[in-house]
């Protein structure tokens, strides 16, 4: 079996073997690391790509460098990517520089996590959370 998952710096899909650590997976084309143990900048131009995978879902976080709650959440939410990749992506759109995006997901307060599967949200989540929050929270929509 196999999952196929976006290189997070040029967007190539890339097919990795599900008996392989995907950690330590490099993209085809641009031989980046597929994961790096910490969140992606997502923007319009690479957003789709990321979340589209029927593979791996993507937990988003949208921010404002503004934002003390934004700010405290930031070690919360990379801890979580580095413990918790490559099972899903993690990934962060600064909702000042991509509004666009903020707006297509009428976001209302920060931060908001949403995740997606196959392009779609399945859950959606605003408020500074706690390690262990983040994680049950995570854990009820995507783990199986």
């Amino acid at each position: 079996m196999s999952r196929t998952i976006p290189c997070p710096n040029c967007g190539q899909l890339n097919r990795v073997s599900d008996e392989k650590d995907a950690r330590k997976g490099q993209c085809a084309t641009c031989k980046s690391p597929l994961f790096a143990g910490h969140p992606i900048n997502l923007t319009r131009a690479n957003f789709d790509r990321q979340i589209k995978s029927e593979d791996l879902p993507v937990v988003v976080d949208f921010w404002a460098a503004w934002c003390g709650p934004c700010r405290a959440m930031a070690p919360v939410f990379e801890a979580a990517a580095a413990e918790l990749e490559p099972r899903l992506r993690f990934g962060k759109i600064d909702t000042e520089a991509e509004q666009q995006l903020a707006a297509r997901f009428h976001i209302q307060s920060i931060p908001t996590l949403i995740l997606f599967k196959g392009g779609k949200e399945i859950g959606r989540r605003s408020g500074a959370l706690s390690s262990g929050e983040l994680k049950r929270w995570i854990d009820q929509l995507a783990m199986p």
